[in-house]
């Protein structure tokens, strides 16, 4: 048995990170086939680095990605220390149900919502194009709070209600013992919230494309418009960059938690 449930988890791995070593593997390929290696190259990276519109659109999903992360971290664990305050009842209930909305919610109606929204305020405030940016940091930080908070609630719940109290028995103000005691003890999952929510606008496609105008285009959407001619073999380079980077910040996090935990452990 423990080797048919090895033999299972080996193929469900090689299934899930099959596609992105193949990604990575024909992003040095000499030539732009996409089912024969002609050899070593570093050409489509070059080339990756000459094409304007690819790097602007690179800019503006990081930039999208990176604000709207911040907000809905900053948002996200205000509400969950609201929430995590509010006693167990149907309130709480209620507000965790229209938290979990965005998250169950399929995108394409969440966009198309958003973009008839967006449209509708428009045309009551201006007459000029409404989507862009703002539009589109507004659709990502809506659905990303409900991650940012399921990721700080347990956090609060592992921590000693006494905590804030104690400081400020010892002279903290309530907000000074916030960010003094209560923050750094729930500062690993406020900071997986943040990057879960980044990579979650990292590569948004459905709900940006419903929100985004003309003059703001990410990447996902980018490739998108690609897709209808054909996929230039230096978004393989692209994706594989983005594929690293991720990897890297995921393990660095993981590997500062882990000492974190450790000298938890070793104070206890």
């Amino acid at each position: 048995m423990k080797i048919f449930s090895k033999l299972y988890t080996v193929l469900v791995f090689l299934f899930l990170y099959a596609p992105i070593i193949v990604l990575i593997v024909f992003s040095f390929n000499s030539s732009s086939s996409t089912s024969m290696l002609s050899g070593f190259s570093l050409q489509w990276y070059k080339a990756l680095f000459q094409d304007e519109a690819t790097l602007r659109a690179l800019y503006n999903t990081v930039i999208l990605a990176v604000c709207s992360s911040v907000i809905a971290t900053v948002l996200g664990t205000a509400a969950a220390v609201g929430i995590d305050k509010l006693k167990k009842g149907p309130v709480r209930s209620g507000i965790m149900a229209v938290t979990n909305i965005p998250m169950m919610n399929p995108e394409i109606v969440t966009g198309i919502s958003m973009m008839l929204l967006f449209v509708f305020v428009g045309k009551l405030v201006s007459d000029g194009a409404v989507l862009g940016f703002g539009t589109m940091l507004i659709a990502h930080v809506t659905f990303n709070l409900p991650y940012v908070i399921l990721n700080v609630l347990p956090k609060l719940r592992q921590t000693d209600k006494n905590l804030a109290e104690a400081a400020q028995d010892l002279g903290c103000k309530p907000v000074s013992a916030f960010f003094k005691v209560v923050l750094p003890s729930i500062m690993p999952g406020v900071i997986t919230g943040m990057i879960m929510a980044f990579t979650l606008s990292l590569d948004d496609f459905i709900i940006s494309y419903f929100t985004s105008g003309p003059g703001f285009q990410t990447l996902p959407i980018a490739i998108f418009s690609m897709t209808k001619k054909r996929v230039k073999p230096d978004m393989y380079a692209l994706s594989a960059l983005i594929f690293v980077s991720i990897l890297v910040l995921l393990i660095i996090y993981n590997v500062a938690q882990q000492k974190s935990e450790d000298k938890t452990k070793k104070k206890g």
